[in-house]
This record gives structure tokens, sequence and C-alpha cells, in this order.
């Protein structure tokens, strides 16, 4: 299903630079407040379209209360229903966790896939065996675990992308989530953890407070893994020898609930 995008325009595209610049941000920053890929606020200076579920995020990055002036934001309403009509929207999550992880799902797993199909863009014009650490920006180098930052090659990423794609398309079944391999874990955390600036924006800018599952933001990963091991072994600075089932090495094998 076609994203609502707001339609760009040159106009809007200088006043999102000049906005930048007044605030002092880099390209880079901006991006990052705003929850969007380095190449995708590019676009959005040239005057290309912003979709819609973007733009709370870009907002949010200018401090701007809304891109036109024909509204204000603090008055739009939450549309649960076109949320649903998400490509990636999770029934199983929803009934699990409450709306507001189904919607974290759908919003963590878009923005993770721009991450990943713009670095497989810079990545391809290297030389074969290149990694995510010779980039000079790169959203996924910043979010994956630091120990394996030069095993992220463009097969990485690109088996990465497929469980992306995998999961949302199980999501979109109504099927259960379960994650079997420490990279479909992996992947979860991320949407989670991605999506939680966008999360903060909507639910301060928009009527959308009484969602059920609004708690379990930021946690419910965990309670799909029925463990913390995630954060135990890839983001706690520990050193993971070959044989810890976390180590990259064994992060395609099937571990869990076979």
């Amino acid at each position: 299903m076609s994203q609502k995008s707001i339609k760009g325009t040159s106009k809007l595209g200088e006043a999102i630079k000049s906005r930048r610049q007044e605030l002092g941000l880099t390209i880079e920053e901006a991006a990052t407040k705003a929850g969007v890929g380095i190449k995708t606020w590019c676009r959005y200076e040239s005057g290309e379209s912003i979709r819609s579920d973007k733009a709370k995020g870009v907002c949010k990055a200018l401090n701007w209360r809304t891109l036109s002036n024909e509204s204000d934001s603090n008055n739009a309403e939450f549309n649960l229903e076109e949320h649903r009509n998400k490509d990636a929207w999770s029934q199983y999550l929803c009934d699990q966790f409450g709306e507001a992880v189904a919607i974290s799902f759908a919003i963590g797993s878009d923005i993770l896939l721009d991450y990943i199909n713009e670095d497989l863009d810079e990545i391809s014009r290297l030389p074969k065996g290149s990694h995510l650490g010779q980039l000079s920006v790169s959203m996924m180098k910043d979010i994956l675990p630091e120990q394996f930052l030069m095993l992220y090659d463009y097969d990485f990423l690109y088996h990465l992308k497929v469980e992306v794609l995998k999961l949302r398309r199980i999501a979109q079944s109504g099927n259960p989530i379960i994650a079997h391999t420490v990279l479909q874990e992996l992947a979860i955390y991320l949407f989670s953890e991605e999506s939680s600036f966008s999360m903060e924006v909507m639910l301060s800018e928009m009527d959308c407070n009484d969602l059920d599952g609004l708690d379990m933001l930021g946690n419910w990963p965990f309670d799909l893994f029925d463990d913390m091991d995630i954060i135990t072994c890839l983001y706690s600075q520990n050193y993971l020898t070959e044989d810890n089932p976390y180590h990259f090495d064994h992060w395609t094998e099937e571990q869990f609930y076979m």
C-alpha cells in the first residue's frame, strides 16, 4: 500500500535547509533528530515530497509546529485506521501488547529499511569486501553492535534487509512474530529503538494518548524474546568469543523457539 505524502516544493526545501542552518545543525544531526536517513533528508532539502509519517520528525528536528502554515499540528487527529492499513501492521502484536506496539513495529521497520537501503547504495560503490566502517556517513554503523563493525559488508546488509522484509510479511499476515535467530532479534530490537523518536513526537503532538500498550513502548521486544540477552550480549561492551551464541558467526543460526 502506498504511503501518503506531503507534496514537496522548492520553496519548502529551501525553508527546511534555511531552518536547519539557522539552528546550527549539520545534515547528519538533523536527519538523526528526524529519524530518517541522510539521503532522505537531502531529498527533503531539494524539494522532494515528504512521507506523512516522517513529517512529524522533520518538524521536531526543526522546532516547527507544522510543515505548512495552513494548519496547526497540535490540532491533528490521530487516525488508528491509517496505521492499521500500513504494510507492516501486526495484529498479533496489537493483540499481545497493544496498538502502540504495533505502530512502533510498523514505523520502526520503515525507518530501518530506509537506513539499510541507503547504506546498501553507498557500500555498493566501494570495492568488494568493504564494510560500514569505511562509509563517511552511515546510520547503520551507529546502531549496530560495535564489536563486529568490520564484518558488516554488502552481503550482511542484504541479508538483514531480507530478514526485515520477512518480518514485515509475517506481521501483515497476522501470524505470531517469533525470533528464531539473533539477526531477527536484532532487527526487532532496532525496530523498537528507531521508532522511539517518532512515537514520542506523535504522542506529544497528536491526540493519541489513550492508545493501548503505551506502557510497553521500549520494552516489548524483551517480552517477545523472554529475555534481555540482545542487550546483555551485544550492547553492554562485553567481548564475545566465537563460542558465544550471540557472536556474529551465529547470527543466522536458528537457535530460539525451535
